[in-house]
Order: C-alpha cells, then sequence, then structure tokens
C-alpha cells in the first residue's frame, strides 16, 4: 500500500470535513438547547469512532490500534464517518455541500484503490 503524503493529507482533510459536518448538523438539525450539546458530541462521537477502530500494524496510522480490527470493519467505520459526513450535510439541509462532500469522497476512494484492496485482502495490489 503506497504511504503517497498527498494522499494521506487529503484523507485528512476529509476526515475533518466529516467531523466538523457532524457538528454543522448537530447545530441546524435541533432546536435549544439541545444544539449546544450536539454541536459537541456529534463530532466527538465521530472523531472517536475513527480513532479508536483500527488495523494492527496501518502504515497510514503509525501502527497504533486501540481496538484492533480486521480490515473490512476499519473500512466499514471509515465510509460510516465519512459518508456519514456527507450525509449529515444533507439531514443538515445543505444538499450542495453534500453532493459536493459525497462526489469528493466517491473520486477520493476511487484513487486510493490500494487502500481499499488491503483493507479487504491484507495484501497490496501486485503482492
Amino acid at each position: 500500500m503506497s504511504l503517497n503524503p498527498a494522499m494521506l493529507a487529503v484523507r485528512f482533510l476529509l476526515e475533518l470535513i466529516a467531523v466538523i459536518s457532524f457538528g454543522v448538523f448537530g447545530w441546524r438539525a435541533f432546536d435549544s438547547p439541545w444544539r449546544y450539546l450536539l454541536v459537541v458530541v456529534l463530532p466527538v462521537a465521530a472523531a472517536l469512532l475513527w480513532g479508536t477502530f483500527a488495523v494492527p500494524d496501518d502504515p497510514s496510522r503509525g501502527g497504533d490500534a486501540t481496538v484492533p480490527v480486521p480490515g473490512p470493519v476499519r473500512l466499514g467505520v471509515e465510509f460510516a464517518v465519512l459518508f456519514g459526513g456527507a450525509a449529515a450535510l444533507w439531514a443538515a439541509s445543505l444538499p450542495r455541500l453534500a453532493l459536493i462532500s459525497a462526489a469528493v469522497l466517491v473520486g477520493y476512494h476511487l484513487l486510493a484503490y490500494d487502500r481499499i484492496l488491503w483493507l479487504l485482502t491484507g495484501r497490496e495490489p501486485n503482492a
């Protein structure tokens, strides 16, 4: 699996956007006083989910895994957080941003086929 710094940076930015999107949803979709709680709780929950479950020895994470999971489970977590962020934008009545976010995520995952293959099979392409 390649550790292209540009792809790692893009993935980090996509993670940040997803986490922020959950906060936007919490703020826009709920009335006071719930919005003040959810604008914090939803992004923190997404970040905890992202940071807790990892594939052992994932080189893109420095090899650390708080809760070790198999690759397909990690891929599910990544999809839940990243595409969940796009869904949160949609639910927050921001359909244009949601569609842009989803399109960028699809493009990223097409370019990151080697990581997807590694998560699904445990081996690198051409290995």
